[in-house]
């Protein structure tokens, strides 16, 4: 099934709710969104060479909607930043490609969310402080919630829950990290997608124990 479609509807509430307009929230929404549209009439392609054959041959790709639309809420979100060209390309590039992880980390129950987790537990600890989660905090408590379902397998995220939780990875990304940080991530996020269009990232994670016990962690088969 979808991830469920409340926990977009919540971003709607947090953005309705705040005092000042919340361009991350924006963002989080427009992802959430474009995976829902992915999710609905998604067809056949898979990955970008995929979407590009689909492209090519004048069939409608879903998944190209999707990367278009993903790089112009990025490129909002990232717009009220003080930051140079080059930075400001970056973290385009880090949100955009965040959301994309998201879907290449979900292909097990769980693992989306466990990623989530580990960065926010990574960035507050560097900070001291639970300030980082700012941007995302009326989302966490529904992903907490779901993340019980999908270890369960009683819920799949979807397009639609895991670009939003790669986005939320984005945003926790380029709100805390220093200019040698982001493009430090915006290398590993390169990797990821590089490495998930050639190769299995799950192959890779269960050829490594470390890994392969994290993914199981919390699991109910």
């Amino acid at each position: 099934m979808l991830f469920p479609l409340g926990i977009v509807l919540l971003a709607v509430a947090g953005f309705a709710l705040t005092a000042e307009l919340n361009r991350w929230l924006v963002f989080l929404c427009g992802v959430g969104y474009l995976g829902l549209l992915d999710d609905l009439a998604g067809g056949s392609a898979r990955g970008w060479r995929g979407h590009a054959r689909a492209v090519a041959n004048r069939e409608l790709s879903t998944g190209a909607i999707k990367a278009v639309g993903t790089l112009a809420f990025a490129a909002y979100a990232a717009s009220g930043e003080d930051a140079s060209a080059p930075l400001y390309v970056a973290e385009v590039l880090v949100l955009a490609l965040a959301a994309h992880a998201g879907n290449l980390l979900d292909t097990r129950p769980g693992r989306a969310e466990k990623a989530l987790a580990l960065t926010a537990a990574i960035v507050c600890l560097a900070s001291r402080s639970l300030e980082p989660l700012g941007p995302i905090a009326v989302l966490i408590p529904v992903v907490a919630a779901c993340s019980w379902l999908t270890l369960r397998e009683r819920a799949m995220l979807g397009d639609t829950g895991a670009s939003l939780i790669g986005g939320m990875i984005g945003v926790l990304l380029v709100t805390t990290l220093s200019p040698l940080g982001i493009g430090v991530a915006l290398a590993g996020l390169i990797a990821i997608s590089l490495y998930g269009e050639f190769r299995s990232i799950s192959a890779a994670m269960d050829s490594r124990l470390i890994l392969r016990r994290l993914d199981a962690l919390g699991r109910v088969d």
